[in-house]
């Protein structure tokens, strides 16, 4: 490139003239910046503890009457408060109905169309059955016994079959029961 004066000049590329800016910058502001440490060290006398008034009873006058004479403990009383440790997202009693629970038992796990009823035995000291999953192993039931994966209860077992009972809810929320027959298979 040619000056006016004749002299050739060069341009510097755009990103080194920023740089160069930059650098040129800051080296004139850099005194601004920086800070001598003092070589004098200040010491400062401790200041001494403020005193606090002990807190009394307030009179008609708003005035703190016999604040020397009687000192009050302050005692925390949470009742009427909410508890910090409680979720602030509640859920409805309904939610945590329909939520089942986990079941407990091999029976409990098994549905009521895997399970076949082999045996009775009825007794003057009480009735018991005999049940057999899929896999081919027996079970012992009686009456009370949680069995099936919708909740069911062996309500009664007869010389012919065993009834067993679920609950569930209808459509209006009341609460109905289901009687499930599993009869004793007819010997050919």
């Amino acid at each position: 490139m040619q000056s006016h004066t004749g002299l050739r000049v060069e341009r510097m590329p755009r990103n080194l003239r920023k740089s160069s800016f930059s650098i040129f910058v800051l080296f004139m502001f850099m005194p601004l910046f920086t800070t001598q440490a003092s070589q004098d060290v200040v010491y400062k006398e401790a200041r001494p503890l403020k005193q606090t008034a002990d807190i009394g009873t307030v009179g008609e006058n708003g005035s703190i009457e016999g604040a020397q004479e009687k000192r009050m403990s302050y005692l925390y009383d949470p009742t009427g408060m909410t508890d910090p440790f409680k979720p602030f997202i509640v859920e409805p009693k309904e939610a945590k109905e329909k939520e089942k629970p986990k079941p407990r038992t091999y029976l409990e796990t098994v549905g009521l169309s895997q399970l076949e009823l082999i045996a009775v035995m009825v007794g003057p000291k009480g009735n018991w059955a005999m049940v057999r999953d899929s896999k081919g192993t027996g079970h012992v039931i009686k009456p009370g016994t949680r069995i099936g994966t919708e909740g069911g209860t062996v309500y009664s077992i007869t010389d012919k079959a065993v009834i067993i009972r679920e609950e569930y809810k209808d459509f209006k929320g009341k609460t109905q029961h289901k009687d499930i027959a599993k009869r004793v298979p007819a010997l050919e």
